[in-house]
């Protein structure tokens, strides 16, 4: 992680009594987090039905919901999950993996940066 330089301190305002000092309150301006998508592909041999399930679990849809994206990923090859910070995205990535591998499914996800 890359340090910052450190900021110069608000500069004293002086007022006319001379004894009394007021410090300049300068704004910070930070960025939010990049956030990433997890992104689930298609293939031939994973049961819609277990794709379903592994959204329902992992990614708490409703089974509606999870339906009409399980639906997404089988008509367009893929198909967004989620959307979080990436530390998030790429735990629930390998969540879903590990949950693949163990049900003997080659499904695979994936997360990528949202520009």
């Amino acid at each position: 992680m890359a340090s910052k330089l450190p900021q110069t301190p608000p500069q004293p305002l002086r007022t006319n009594d001379g004894d009394s000092v007021v410090l300049e309150r300068r704004a910070q301006k930070t960025k939010p987090p990049q956030m990433y998508q997890v992104v689930m592909l298609n293939d031939d041999y994973t049961p819609m039905e277990f794709v379903v399930m592994v959204l329902q679990q992992f990614f708490s849809k409703d089974r509606e919901t999870a339906t009409q994206i399980m639906l997404k990923i089988h008509l367009d090859g893929k198909g967004v999950c989620g959307v979080f910070s990436k530390d998030v995205a790429a735990s629930k990535v390998d969540q879903v993996m590990d949950a693949a591998n163990q049900a003997g499914h080659p499904l695979q996800c994936l997360s990528e940066p949202i520009d």
